[in-house]
């Protein structure tokens, strides 16, 4: 695992770096309901610069939820952890 940086640096880089940005991503965040990690495709998030500290998502019923980046904890590419920050209860 790479040394860890900003969250929002890594997402641009997977955004903007050619290079980097080839595989498949997703997030891991924080679920408080459920009290586990709820994993999102990458290539399904929106980013709103509007909102520049949460990113957005459609869930199979159609609602749209906003996630504060503090509550993502992993990130992954293809299938790998390559950035992760702890757990708090």
């Amino acid at each position: 695992m790479a040394p860890m940086q900003p969250l929002h640096e890594l997402i641009h880089r997977i955004q903007w770096d050619r290079e980097f940005g080839k595989g498949v991503f997703a997030l891991g965040y924080r679920d408080r309901v459920a009290r586990e990690e709820k994993i999102v495709p990458f290539a399904s998030i929106r980013m709103d610069p509007q909102r520049p500290d949460t990113f957005s998502f459609e869930d199979e019923d159609g609602i749209v939820h906003h996630i504060p980046l503090h509550r993502v904890r992993t990130v992954y590419k293809d299938g790998a952890v390559i950035w992760q920050r702890p757990w708090h209860s």
